[in-house]
């Protein structure tokens, strides 16, 4: 992109950019402070105190005590500790865990794993058309073997926030662990793992304007979880390895800023969002746009919309000025609909029409107002050559 303008950034739920202040918070412990944690010299006194600051950051951030936050390398590994864990910390002779089909991968490829190496059950909930799990198909789905819940706190896809607190009171009742993956949320709305009622929670760096690589798993005191990463003693014997300070450190910063900063993010990016939402609508038709996600319970940073009678990937490889995805998965020139979309009962036609909009810290209204345009001109452009090409068959 050197040389170039870079395109209008709209994918911050794929990824986020690292925070200069972040980074400024990182660098000392990519010099100067290289001790090691485990060392009992000043140099490793120095990392550890570091590590031990950022725990409390992160803990702040999600209204925990800073001994219930184990590091990890990030979302996909906090998911799988989580869930692996639980299922070996159990002394149950058979397993089941609930969960639901429009989980992240790291949530739903683990469960399968579990189903196909250790013979667990698993039940895959279904969702409404808002993409919401029904708190009441969770408690029918219970067992006398169901040892863990695993739900999403928010879906990266259309941002739908699902009754985390309602079904974390439902798991408490019947003395099942739960686990919520937050990758998505936190930093965008409000999180208390007290409030939702949760035992385990993931965190990943890169969502919240820290680096790739580094995240977090909550663990509330008390709950069973094997170890997942064998070796020495590390994070209290939670998960080995020495810790990567300089990301810690900015994972730490990072929570801190986005504790700062959540009042005005949600209201500041909720508006330009709806502007956007709104410009879709009124230059291509309401009848036309199909809003994807709960109307109100949903991430105020995102947008997931269907255009009837155009394919998200085609619009969006014709806008090399917007950088932006469609949840949708493409093997060898083909296309499959995202199967979240599908979950939610959208036909295959529509589920291809969808393309997700992610703001974040930077975006502008300036940015917001050029995006509707060249989203609108490339529908329209790809609508008017569909109508053409309908016709030629006819």
């Amino acid at each position: 992109m050197s040389g170039k303008k870079k395109p209008i950034y709209l994918d911050y739920n794929a990824t986020t950019p690292v925070d200069h202040a972040v980074t400024k918070a990182m660098l000392p412990y990519l010099g100067a402070y290289f001790g090691n944690p485990s060392s009992s010299h000043a140099y490793g006194r120095q990392s550890k105190e570091a590590v031990e600051h950022a725990r409390t950051q992160v803990a702040q951030l999600i209204g925990a005590k800073p001994e219930e936050i184990v590091f990890t390398s990030g979302g996909t590994e906090s998911d799988n500790h989580a869930i692996i864990g639980t299922i070996l910390a159990s002394d149950k002779e058979k397993r089941h865990i609930i969960t639901s089909q429009i989980e992240h991968p790291a949530v739903l490829n683990t469960c399968r794993y579990l189903e196909e190496r250790f013979g667990c059950g698993v039940t895959y909930l279904p969702v409404d058309k808002r993409g919401s799990v029904n708190p009441q198909s969770v408690e029918r789905a219970i067992t006398k073997e169901t040892v863990l819940i695993t739900i999403m706190h928010a879906n990266n896809e259309v941002g739908t926030i699902e009754p985390i607190e309602e079904i974390g009171g439902i798991a408490h009742e019947r003395g099942i662990t739960f686990h919520t993956d937050a990758a998505q949320s936190c930093g965008k709305i409000p999180v208390n793992v007290g409030d939702l009622r949760v035992d385990l929670l993931t965190l990943a760096g890169h969502k919240l304007y820290a680096p790739k690589g580094v995240g977090a798993l909550y663990v509330r005191g008390g709950v069973k979880l094997d170890s997942f990463i064998h070796g020495a003693e590390h994070e209290d014997g939670r998960r080995a390895g020495t810790e990567n300070v300089p990301y810690i450190v900015g994972l730490g910063k990072a929570s801190e800023l986005a504790r700062q900063k959540l009042p005005r993010y949600g209201e500041r990016t909720r508006r330009l969002r709806d502007e956007l939402h709104d410009g879709l609508r009124d230059g291509l038709g309401n009848g036309r746009v199909k809003l994807n996600g709960h109307p109100e319970r949903r991430l105020p940073n995102t947008l997931n919309t269907s255009i009837r009678g155009i394919v998200g990937e085609t619009l969006l490889e014709q806008l090399p000025e917007i950088a932006a995805s469609t949840g949708s998965a493409c093997h060898s020139g083909s296309v499959d609909p995202s199967p979240v979309l599908l979950a939610m009962g959208l036909d295959r036609e529509l589920a291809l029409g969808a393309v997700r909009v992610s703001l974040g810290r930077w975006t502008t209204g300036e940015e917001i107002a050029r995006a509707s345009r060249m989203i609108v001109g490339s529908a329209r452009s790809q609508l008017r050559a569909g109508d053409f090409a309908a016709g030629k068959r006819n």
